[in-house]
């Protein structure tokens, strides 16, 4: 049966990326129950292995079915701004009003069987008010044990994503960004159809929009949902999950540290994606005030460019610069 969002003007219109730290954090939480998603993140299953071991996710475990069907929504809303602060997000999940949750947490447990007559699945619907609180509590200890301490890293990568599928967006229009996207999706008389997921789901906007997601935990899956009161929004796998846990390289040709200096070739060779002075700062371990000088000595050298994407200046390379950190030793000797 299809899955198919159907997107009037206003909808499309309306679309925007957004970046979530607590989607990532639920979503790990997922990836620690399912080995087919363990391959990219093995460095990182390996270095929590003993932390993960001290939380009891069984809660969230038996909300998240492993054979499909629904997820609750109320823990994982999607965000309100394209990069909402953890606290600010888990404070929309506090204020959840007991009866929805309930009703979320019913559905999800109606796809796992005897999940609902379990005792745990018992003692999560009785009272509704705090489980929410516990849920929440919970969410909050697995953030500030594994995903804070690697949030710079993650939200890089995520922060890429959104500035080169941003870019893409406005060069080709939304048909042709979904399929960028993840080959699951399609975008066909004014219809958003993701592939692959399970159950018929076949719902009209109307004109809310569409929050667009990229996801370091969810490779390989593309992910829709949120009935309302919630925004419907699309979850998709960042551009270079491949390479997200590989030990940092140095890459930068010595000719070309020679040339520029190591700080601004080291600069020039990460600006694969355009990349905002902060992202660049976690990136390379420098302090912001010196990559922001750094990247305005490149920009007046001509090889750079910036421009606005939000609150946010993003740089990327011009022809010249393309050219520079693409060079290998020889040609720059």
């Amino acid at each position: 049966m299809p899955f198919h969002l159907h997107l009037a003007e206003a909808d499309l219109l309306r679309c925007r990326f957004a970046i979530s730290p607590l989607w990532e954090t639920q979503e790990a939480v997922r990836t620690l129950a399912r080995p087919e998603r363990h391959g990219y993140h093995l460095p990182w299953l390996r270095r929590t292995r003993k932390a993960t071991a001290g939380i009891d996710l069984r809660p969230l475990w038996l909300l998240m079915p492993s054979g499909g069907g629904h997820n609750p929504d109320f823990f994982c809303p999607p965000p309100l701004g394209p990069a909402v602060p953890f606290e600010e997000e888990l404070a929309v999940v506090r204020a959840t009003p007991p009866g929805t949750a309930r009703d979320d947490m019913a559905a999800a447990l109606a796809a796992t069987p005897g999940a609902a007559r379990s005792a745990l699945g018992r003692s999560l619907l009785a009272d509704p008010a705090r489980t929410v609180r516990r849920l929440a509590d919970l969410l909050e200890q697995v953030w500030h044990t594994l995903i804070e301490p690697e949030w710079p890293r993650l939200r890089a990568l995520l922060e890429a994503d959104v500035a080169y599928h941003s870019r893409r967006l406005a060069e080709g229009g939304f048909g042709r960004l979904v399929g960028e996207l993840s080959p699951r999706l399609a975008f066909e008389d004014a219809t958003l159809k993701i592939d692959g997921m399970r159950g018929s789901h076949v719902r009209s906007l109307d004109g809310q929009g569409l929050v667009l997601m990229p996801s370091v935990f969810c490779w390989p899956d593309v992910i829709s949902g949120f009935e309302p009161p919630w925004q419907p929004a699309v979850v998709y796998p960042a551009r270079g999950v491949g390479g997200l846990w590989s030990p940092p390289q140095d890459r930068t040709p010595a000719a070309l540290a020679a040339l520029l200096g190591r700080a601004r070739a080291d600069i020039l060779r990460a600006l694969d994606e355009p990349a905002s002075t902060s992202s660049l700062a976690r990136l390379l371990g420098l302090a912001p005030s010196t990559v922001s000088a750094h990247l305005s000595v490149l920009r007046a050298a001509g090889l750079l460019t910036s421009r606005r994407y939000g609150h946010q200046v993003l740089y990327e390379r011009t022809p010249l610069g393309i050219t520079l950190a693409g060079s290998q030793p020889d040609t720059l000797s």
